[in-house]
């Protein structure tokens, strides 16, 4: 069962632990929609029992409550709130799909708190100049993202809609983007392990309302609060060359313009196939190399 902390505007926050309290600390930041469960498989955290993972439920999803109107960055304030309260000092994040916008929040935001920062399959921001952000990316997703933008009173409308049915069958949300899915995405969504995953995290984040689903499309489509420029923290990026969800032209923009990236590419990798990348971002994550500063 998750725990929760009250943020200053009296806010719930929702948060659970996995692993050994006194390990390295990773903050994991979940998709799109997602909640705390999604990030990393079961067996991954199992076989690193040195690790201190902690996830949380964005407002709006799970057990949090919404915050109207947030922005990508709110993300720093309540990763720093959340690592306060379980007397954190440094750390690492880790973000995927949706989630790692908000992990880069993270590392541009929070200079003395984030060791590393890890983005994979990471959309870049909306007004990047010299990005043609729509490029590549799967029709499912264009019409989502066009419908906040154009009609966001009938979009909120539409998803809420599909999080009803999504509580009751979250294979659902699979289908619905299935014109997306690579055939390395479907293989690797059949996998036992990852597709209870996923289902289960499904209907967590929807099972009270579509506001977190909402919240982040609207963030992730306005301006961020930060300027991925200025993150001075090492910064792995993963992507898939072949994912349509978040096109490679959005990792070639963040590449360029992230000081210190590194970025990886998987020629053959699809959005999914970052659940793949996982153990060997875990490892970079959690090593202490002295250039960290």
């Amino acid at each position: 069962m998750p725990s929760g902390i009250r943020m200053r505007d009296g806010r719930r926050l929702a948060f659970q632990e996995w692993g050994d309290p006194e390990g390295t600390p990773v903050v994991l930041l979940h998709g799109t929609p997602g909640c705390r469960t999604g990030v990393v498989p079961q067996d991954m955290i199992d076989a690193r029992p040195e690790v201190r993972f902690i996830a949380y439920d964005r407002p709006g999803y799970g057990d949090s409550d919404r915050g109207p109107g947030r922005r990508v960055a709110q993300a720093a304030r309540d990763v720093a709130a959340l690592a306060d309260a379980l007397d954190l000092g440094t750390f690492a994040v880790l973000g995927r799909s949706g989630g790692a916008p908000h992990a880069l929040a993270c590392a541009a935001l929070l200079p003395t708190r984030v060791r590393r920062a890890a983005a994979l399959a990471s959309l870049a921001p909306p007004s990047s100049e010299g990005l043609n952000w729509f490029e590549g990316m799967a029709e499912s997703h264009v019409e989502e993202y066009t419908g906040a933008l154009t009609d966001p009173v009938d979009f909120a409308e539409r998803l809420a809609s599909r999080a009803a049915g999504i509580r009751t069958d979250p294979a659902q949300f699979l289908a619905s983007i299935r014109d997306g899915l690579t055939e390395s995405d479907r293989r690797i969504v059949s996998a036992p392990a990852v597709s209870d995953m996923l289902l289960r995290g499904y209907r967590e984040a929807l099972r009270t309302s579509a506001y977190g689903w909402l919240d982040d499309n609207l963030a992730l489509l306005s301006h961020w609060g930060f300027d991925p420029a200025r993150i001075t923290r090492p910064v792995l990026l993963w992507h898939g060359a072949e994912d349509t969800f978040s096109p490679v032209g959005h990792f070639e923009w963040l590449a360029r313009n992230i000081p210190r990236a590194r970025p990886v590419l998987d020629p053959k990798g699809g959005h999914f196939s970052a659940l793949e990348a996982l153990p060997d971002v875990l490892d970079w994550l959690c090593a202490t190399p002295r250039s960290d500063g």
